[in-house]
């Protein structure tokens, strides 16, 4: 029988090969070129949930004025410190909390951004997903001035070319557009070094299911994958 991976344990105690994983995704850029059409980041004030080894925060950070990134594993946010440390930049504070409470003051940012996260929330607890997202989104709410903006990036499909959200996160994503979120989609395949680490990485945090989707093309090793990318303006 198929045994996914446990997030919850890779996130507490593997960053670093976490880190290299999701290194290997969105060679092509695919998420700053979306982010930049969605709002203009150059001089603003952004509270990220969800940091993790700073993935998103490193894009995020070279445009931002700053950038507040928070993460309930204080394990992963070691790794995105020095990561973070290493750009010579220094307009960003990393600190560990709950999505559902941010220690954030009121109206303080332009923006509030979670890649990747948010989903674990609505997962933790099936029964009663749509108050504890809400949660989220009020908090997220919160720290933003009246214009400001809420995104979400989640998957829409390892393995796939085009969008196919997994079953669990389809209530989720249809939620979220019921209640006015404008979404779309890019492609952010994974592309590895060769076949020896796209299968040690994709076993690691996909199982063995994955494994079969891995294709050469044009002599690159790749794993497609496509990301959903929704976003409220405040107030709407």
């Amino acid at each position: 029988m198929q045994t996914m991976p446990n997030h919850f344990e890779i996130y507490r105690t593997q960053a670093q090969q976490y880190d290299l994983l999701v290194r290997r995704e969105d060679y092509q850029e695919n998420i700053e070129k979306a982010l930049a059409h969605i709002i203009p980041r150059e001089g603003l004030i952004l509270v990220e949930l969800g940091a993790g080894t700073g993935r998103l925060t490193r894009i995020l950070v070279p445009q931002a004025r700053l950038i507040y990134a928070f993460d309930n594993s204080r394990h992963m946010l070691d790794a995105a410190r020095t990561a973070l440390r290493n750009t010579n930049l220094q307009n960003w504070s990393l600190a560990v909390c709950d999505h559902r409470h941010l220690p954030v003051q009121y109206r303080l940012s332009d923006a509030a951004i979670s890649g990747w996260s948010v989903c674990y929330v609505v997962e933790g607890d099936l029964n009663c997903w749509r108050s504890e997202l809400e949660k989220v989104l009020v908090e997220m709410r919160r720290v933003i001035h009246p214009e400001g903006m809420l995104i979400l990036i989640e998957t829409l499909g390892t393995g796939h070319e085009s969008p196919k959200a997994p079953d669990r996160l389809v209530p989720y994503y249809q939620y979220l557009e019921s209640t006015g979120f404008q979404h779309t989609w890019i492609r952010t395949d994974y592309r590895f070094r060769d076949f020896k680490e796209a299968e040690e990485l994709t076993l690691f945090f996909f199982g063995n299911e994955m494994l079969g989707k891995i294709v050469r093309e044009n002599d690159e090793i790749k794993l497609p994958e496509c990301t959903g990318i929704w976003w409220l303006m405040q107030g709407s």
